[in-house]
């Protein structure tokens, strides 16, 4: 199945189950918000990949009162639940329902953001987004990418995996809520820490940094120069 179908089926519960899904939900976008460093009245031009039910994109629309976003999603229906959450914010809001490995985007963008989307792109695909991140972007932009990553051995990654299924269990996740996780997993690409660093740097961007980590939930941001 493809992404896009996954997440059309799960669009209307995905927000209930963030936090269950997310156990370190507030650290993990707390550090993703942390990353944005402008001047708050600055006029951002935003670009929100994979930006599903527009969790993020609501953020930074509450913390940046005069940014505009642009939402790129391959689940309509992730937009839909999208444009029902930013409908208070007003027309600071574009929503296009394409790929953003492939489709054209048009920049240019102060802030590339993403939270739980890029993990489903192979290493070669992140590598490629990755370098075309760094042309939407002005001088002195800054990408943050909130996702998942890899443990650096199979060992390591099957602890993340273990603690993760033992935290959303103590949190109350059902266990068809917890089946239907694993099912969504199935398209989950996931790279390491090292890979995404290297790769952000052999884009072209500096100041790479992992600036928080909870398992296999990571937050990462770079600038261009």
């Amino acid at each position: 199945m493809s992404v896009s179908k996954v997440f059309d089926r799960h669009a209307s519960d995905y927000d209930a189950l963030r936090r269950i899904i997310v156990p370190c939900f507030d650290d993990f976008y707390g550090a993703a918000l942390g990353c944005v460093r402008f001047e708050k009245e600055r006029p951002l031009r935003v670009l929100d990949l994979g930006a599903g039910t527009g969790l993020l994109s609501e953020m930074v629309a509450a913390a940046y009162p005069a940014a505009q976003i642009t939402l790129v999603d391959l689940s309509k229906n992730m937009l839909d639940r999208a444009r029902e959450r930013l409908g208070a914010y007003g027309d600071r809001f574009l929503f296009l329902n394409a790929d953003y490995s492939r489709d054209p985007l048009a920049g240019p963008f102060d802030l590339v953001i993403s939270a739980l989307s890029i993990h489903h792109l192979d290493a070669a695909d992140k590598s490629r987004l990755f370098a075309r991140c760094h042309q939407l972007l002005v001088d002195g932009g800054i990408l943050v990418n909130a996702d998942q990553v890899r443990g650096q051995t199979s060992a390591i990654d099957n602890t993340y995996r273990e603690r993760w299924i033992a935290a959303v269990k103590r949190l109350g996740l059902a266990e068809h809520d917890l089946q239907q996780a694993f099912e969504r997993m199935k398209e989950d690409r996931m790279s390491t820490i090292a890979f995404q660093v290297a790769a952000l740097e052999e884009a072209g961007f500096c100041e790479v940094n992992c600036w928080y980590q909870n398992d296999s939930f990571a937050v990462f941001s770079a600038e261009k120069p």
